[in-house]
């Protein structure tokens, strides 16, 4: 069975920290650049940050960028995403995806073909 599963959401106040995980089973995980949205309250989907398949190119959103962190370990199959400094606007639910990109920087939803179920991250203020 393909699948993405997130886990590492948390409440956690203003200026800590989290590491958010994504694990993947049933796909080669190392031919594909991996992905992380977000989506809040209210708004639409919002890209996050990128890497590719090697872990050796990785794009971030100007909104997260010095902040959050995205690496990859190809042979556990998982994907994480370090968020440091969390701001109250982090909140959302925080979801990782696979593709094969045709560009680079993937940032755009449809470029991504496999979806977790996303992780709650709560900043209190």
């Amino acid at each position: 069975q393909v699948q993405l599963v997130e886990s590492g959401g948390a409440l956690v106040q203003a200026g800590g920290s989290l590491r958010l995980s994504c694990a993947a089973s049933g796909l080669t995980f190392s031919s594909y650049a991996m992905g992380w949205f977000r989506q809040a309250p209210g708004k639409e989907r919002e890209f996050v940050a990128a890497i590719n398949w090697s872990g050796g190119t990785s794009y971030y959103a100007d909104s997260v960028k010095g902040r959050f962190t995205i690496s990859r370990d190809n042979a556990k199959k998982t994907v994480y995403l370090q968020m440091n400094s969390l701001k109250p606007e982090d909140m959302a639910v925080y979801y990782c995806a696979a593709t094969v990109p045709s560009r680079w920087p993937p940032t755009r939803e449809y470029e991504y073909g496999l979806w977790g179920q996303g992780t709650q991250v709560t900043v209190s203020s």
